[in-house]
């Protein structure tokens, strides 16, 4: 009797990963000097009063507090704020400690940082010499009660190869670190001030120091030591960047632009930029943008600069409009999607804020012509039609990001990709995995297909996605990669706009790839898919590009 042929062993499937989270839209970041708070560190706010008090609020040596009053203002709802110094210093703070002191010195540079100190012996045994209880304060006011952040450090000791040593206790202690030698002799308790205080405290010296003003180096910030605009990369997401200028008077370079950009590219994110301040009318504007070295599809301007109340000085100003910009774009998408046609008309600037001076219909198509967007505070007349643009110009060759929807929409699409689908380097590669990756990917991009995000009648002109052995050859799988490629139809059905996604165990990226729409059109997709396109793509190392362009081979 002849045996029946085993049936072919299908792949193993893997638990169902989490549907993929549409990421949350126009959160944006600020770089810039700040009175105080963190540096070099990416912390949410949500409120102009929440930065007031992490941050200091307004300062008029500063152009980061006005950019945020004014994103909060015109519909800003999440923000981002990095801060950075030049030359600043954080106030020091010393305890007596035998014939010796102990000198600390606050985490956060300025002359804002109020720190005390407090020494006991409370629950500490005679025989225990080398042991002693450290409080650290940060206070709102000098002389105050009103203690902002509070650090309790139990049984602390002298010993230099004690698990609990000072030094080793301060290193994780976000109020100060030690700034001198380890003490021999463990500092005094401190004394109570005040006849019928319990607790006595030392105050910080007032030797801190507010440094002078930014320069592009301070913006850039160095890559390995995540200062910054690196300081961004290990932060949370965010999709739009404000970087204000230098001061009232001095705009940023272009090195901090051109940064800035791949900044933005490398983690799907957009530019907000500033006009320089030497286009002061719309003439210097045409001129000034027709000439002008920087374009980008990863940014966007807007002109001309506005006018607003300066609270700290008691009159109006002019200031770079990049936050307020963000908070239209953010207030925009409460009404629409970020790619709905809709968002494409920014909501009018709220009052009192208005634009340095009004501008015609015909100067604004010819700004618009430049990449450049225009401020309103007064609605359009009938029949004027203003679509936001990114940074490029009528004749530039990636034409079709032009539009800031469909560019939106391409950037918010890599990120909500990438990080959905971040748990394959979590898992070993094969047939398992790549097919979960389609489905969640398919599942993702078809349910903003029926909120009407992709042109098209059906998926297949729609979307696409391909996760298998085409892109994920042994080799690559045995070093622990895994690669998907997924495309969307933004302005025609079947015209691809096509993305590859690569994570390995030492991280994740996303790049652009150009292929032959005819082999990405409609059916054809999985008929033409062996091609050369697949096999260059799978080929080429996925380090090293940081989310620039990839061009394959044409069919």
């Amino acid at each position: 009797m002849q045996a029946l042929p085993l049936p072919a062993a299908e792949p193993a499937r893997l638990p169902t990963p989490a549907p993929i989270e549409r990421l949350p839209t126009a959160v944006t970041a600020f770089v810039g000097r700040a009175l105080k708070g963190p540096l070099n560190t990416p912390t949410p706010i949500a409120s102009f009063g929440e930065f007031q008090r992490q941050f200091g609020g307004l300062w008029q040596p500063a152009t980061l507090g006005y950019a945020l009053e004014q994103f909060f203002e015109n519909g800003g709802r999440q923000a981002l704020i990095v801060r950075v110094a030049n030359g600043a210093r954080a106030p020091t703070l010393r305890l007596c400690a035998g014939r010796g002191e102990v000198l600390l010195q606050g985490r956060q540079p300025g002359t804002r940082e109020y720190l005390r100190a407090a020494v006991d012996y409370d629950g500490i045994g005679a025989d225990d010499a080398d042991l002693f209880n450290l409080v650290l304060q940060r206070l709102q006011l000098p002389g105050s009660e009103l203690v902002e952040a509070q650090e309790i450090m139990r049984r602390v000791s002298v010993l230099p190869g004690s698990e609990r040593s000072l030094e080793r206790v301060l290193a994780r202690s976000r109020l100060a670190r030690l700034a001198g030698a380890p003490p021999v002799e463990r500092p005094a308790r401190t004394p109570a001030m005040r006849p019928g205080a319990v607790v006595g405290y030392v105050a910080a010296s007032n030797d801190g120091a507010d440094g002078t003003d930014l320069t592009d180096y301070d913006l850039i910030g160095d890559a390995a030591a995540g200062t910054g605009l690196f300081a961004l990369r290990g932060g949370p997401r965010f999709e739009l960047l404000c970087v204000p200028p230098l001061s009232r008077s001095q705009d940023i370079g272009m090195a901090t632009l051109h940064v800035a950009t791949q900044l933005c590219r490398a983690q799907q994110a957009l530019l907000i930029v500033d006009p320089p301040a030497s286009w002061d009318s719309v003439e210097a504007a045409l001129a000034g943008a027709t000439h002008w070295a920087f374009q980008s599809e990863q940014a966007l301007l807007y002109f001309p600069r506005l006018l607003a109340p300066d609270r700290l000085r008691g009159r109006t100003e002019l200031f770079a409009g990049c936050g307020a910009a963000a908070g239209l774009i953010a207030r925009g998408d409460e009404t629409s999607p970020p790619w709905a046609a809709a968002a494409g008309d920014t909501p009018l600037l709220r009052a009192p804020l208005r634009p340095q001076f009004a501008l015609a219909e015909a100067q604004r198509a010819r700004l618009a012509q430049l990449g450049v967007n225009c401020f309103d505070h007064v609605r359009p007349g009938t029949g004027a039609v203003r679509s936001t643009r990114t940074l490029l110009s009528e004749n530039a060759a990636r034409g079709e990001w032009r539009f800031l929807p469909a560019r939106r929409l391409a950037v918010w699409l890599q990120a909500c990709v990438l990080e959905g689908t971040r748990w394959t380097r979590l898992t070993t590669g094969g047939p398992g995995q790549w097919q979960c990756v389609r489905e969640q990917v398919e599942g993702f991009l078809d349910g903003l297909a029926a909120a009407g995000a992709f042109a098209g009648r059906d998926s297949e002109e729609r979307y696409f996605a391909i996760c298998d052995e085409r892109l994920n050859p042994v080799a690559a799988v045995a070093l622990g990669r895994c690669c998907l490629l997924f495309g969307f139809a933004a302005w025609r059905a079947g015209e691809f706009q096509s993305f590859l996604v690569t994570h390995e165990r030492s991280g994740s990226s996303v790049r652009t790839v150009t292929i032959n729409r005819l082999a990405t059109s409609g059916t054809r997709v999985s008929e033409e898919i062996e091609t050369a396109i697949l096999r260059q793509l799978a080929a080429e190392p996925a380090a090293g590009h940081g989310g620039a362009p990839v061009h394959a081979a044409r069919v």
